[in-house]
C-alpha cells in the first residue's frame, strides 16, 4: 500500500465518521490535524528505521535458566574473565545474574581493550548497568544477553541492576576493576587432572 492510497483510505474513514456523527467543522479540522500528525510520526519512525538499518535482533540465543548452574557455558567454574581471548583479541566475560547479585562478584579487566559480556539470568528479569560507560543491557530469563564495550581508563566501576527484581534489588551489584594493560593479570588456564 503506497502513501497516496493510505491517505485516501484514512480520508474516507474520516468522511464516513464525520457524516455519521455530524461533526462540527472546527472539530473536523483538528481531527484531520491529529490523524495527520500520527501518520507523520509513524512514517518518520519507519523511514528512520529503514534508512538507519534498525531492526529487531536476529541472533536470539535461548538458555534454560533453571539448570544454568549445573553445566554448560554458565556453570559456576566457567564464570568471569575467560583465559582465552576471542579471535579478534576481544576478552570474553561470562556472568550470571540472580537475586541479588552478579556472579562472580568481582572481575578485573584491562583498560582500552574490547570486552564482550555474556550474561544470563537464573531467575527473574534483571538489568546490568555500569555508570559513566555505555554498558547497559536487559537480562531476560531464558535468553543470553550480549554487549560489547571498551573501558578507556582504569578505575573501579560498580555494575548495578537497573531492573527491579525484588526486595533486595538495591543490594544487587558487582565490582568491575579496570587496570592498566601492564598491571592486568590475565586469568590462568586451569590445569585439569583426570
Amino acid at each position: 500500500m503506497n502513501s497516496n492510497s493510505l491517505m485516501s483510505t484514512i480520508s474516507s474513514w474520516i468522511n464516513r465518521f464525520e457524516t455519521e456523527l455530524q461533526v462540527d467543522k472546527l472539530e473536523r479540522k483538528w481531527l484531520r490535524v491529529a490523524l495527520g500528525m500520527v501518520v507523520l510520526f509513524v512514517g518518520s519512525i519507519l523511514l528512520t528505521a529503514i534508512v538507519s538499518g534498525v531492526h529487531p535482533p536476529s541472533h536470539v540465543e535461548t538458555i534454560d535458566s533453571a539448570s544454568l548452574h549445573l553445566g554448560g557455558e554458565f556453570a559456576e567454574d566457567k564464570l568471569g574473565v575467560q583465559a582465552e581471548a576471542l579471535a579478534d583479541g576481544t576478552l570474553l566475560v561470562k556472568l550470571v545474574a540472580g537475586r541479588y547479585g552478579f556472579y562472580p562478584r568481582e572481575i578485573e579487566i584491562p583498560a582500552g581493550r574490547k570486552i564482550k559480556f555474556r550474561i544470563a539470568s537464573m531467575d527473574v528479569l534483571h538489568g546490568a548497568h555500569i555508570p559513566m560507560t555505555n554498558m547497559s543491557t536487559m537480562i531476560v530469563p531464558g535468553y543470553v544477553a550480549e554487549v560489547t564495550t571498551v573501558f578507556p581508563k582504569p578505575g573501579e566501576y560498580p555494575m548495578l541492576c537497573n531492573e527491579y527484581c525484588g526486595m533486595g534489588h538495591d543490594h544487587m551489584w558487582s565490582k568491575v576493576t579496570v587496570t592498566t594493560p601492564e598491571d592486568w593479570r590475565a586469568p590462568a588456564e586451569e590445569i585439569r587432572h583426570e
